[in-house]
């Protein structure tokens, strides 16, 4: 059977992602995410703030994922829960330019076996998932509503009407 797979191409160490729970700051679609089974972590070497020793390009963490929640440092981003991680070293698994990408396990065929990884817990992060606060009452556009609710509902943002009573 296949199971889609979240790729991010990210700087942080695997020690900062068992700190918040996940990988996080990302621009992508919930819904697409949250229905994948697995996110594979491809090192960034190249960011001025890189924080691990993994090669640039290479698959060093695979987590299962359990939810995506707002991201705890970026407001309007998100956080990849996992609730188990398995540590890996596969060279040369990221192409493109975009820092989130969606796969199948079978287009990973040779690469990573899912069926065989060693799966460890994941442990209690120690920062807490945001919790969605506005700005402030008046500070929300109908853009930003918009927004917000295509991404919740997985449409585009077209396809939503608001409608002000006054």
């Amino acid at each position: 059977m296949t199971d889609n797979v979240l790729q991010v191409f990210t700087f942080k160490s695997i020690e900062t992602m068992l700190e918040v729970g996940g990988t996080q700051s990302w621009a992508l679609d919930r819904n697409r995410a949250k229905g994948c089974k697995y996110v594979v972590m491809c090192r960034n070497a190249h960011h001025p703030d890189v924080e691990g020793p993994e090669a640039h390009h290479s698959a060093f963490m695979v987590g299962k994922i359990t939810d995506v929640v707002p991201a705890t440092e970026d407001p309007g981003r998100w956080l990849v829960l996992f609730d188990e991680y398995s540590v890996i070293n596969v060279g040369d698994q990221w192409e493109g330019r975009n820092p989130v990408r969606f796969y199948t396990t079978d287009q990973y065929e040779g690469d990573i076996d899912f069926d065989t990884l060693k799966w460890t817990p994941m442990p209690e992060p120690s920062a807490s998932p945001a919790k969605v606060t506005p700005k402030s009452k008046s500070a929300l556009t109908i853009a930003e509503a918009k927004a917000g609710l295509a991404e919740t509902f997985g449409v585009d943002p077209s396809a939503i009407e608001i409608m002000i009573r006054g």
